[in-house]
């Protein structure tokens, strides 16, 4: 007998997906060049891991066809981002057009890209990854940071973008 889903059942990945959208998380960007190339992502699945080795954490989706050539970058760029960049968000997490078209970033010697305008960035090496169901958790040692206290982070509450 199979299980039909009524009006009022909603299935059990839509109703964690709305539970877990009261929980309010910070954007970030993941960039880097990769050959040649400046590649990146939008990511609201970040966490701090460890100080000592200092280490953070991120969960692309297995579906992202970006994630893997990201993942071949030597090192890679964390921009949380400000309450400003919206806009910066949206074009990293589009499927389609150039990402990187009207963003301003800068790029480290070991091809690291950070956002202009984020309130930190962190240069980071992939240290291991794991599975994590529909995606992957990644643990990123940190390098190099650079905090802007004076930047407003970016919000994703409720499935918007929001500031503090």
């Amino acid at each position: 007998m199979s299980h039909q889903t009524t009006a009022e059942e909603v299935p059990p990945q839509v109703a964690l997906r709305r539970a877990l959208s009261l929980f309010p998380t910070g954007v970030v960007a993941l960039a880097a060049v990769v050959d040649g190339t400046p590649t990146g992502i939008a990511v609201n699945s970040f966490t701090s891991v460890s100080l000592d080795p200092p280490l953070v954490a991120v969960c692309p989706a297995r579906t992202s066809a970006t994630w893997p050539v990201l993942a071949r970058a030597t090192r890679i760029g964390l921009s949380v981002l400000g309450a400003d960049q919206e806009s910066t968000a949206r074009s990293l997490a589009s499927r389609t057009g150039d990402r990187f078209a009207d963003v301003a970033w800068r790029a480290t010697e070991g091809g690291a890209i950070h956002m202009d305008g984020a309130a930190l960035w962190l240069e980071c090496e992939i240290r291991n990854s794991f599975d994590g169901g529909d995606h992957e958790i990644v643990a990123l040692e940190v390098i190099h940071s650079e905090a802007f206290p004076e930047v407003t982070p970016l919000v994703f509450h409720l499935s918007q973008f929001r500031g503090l």
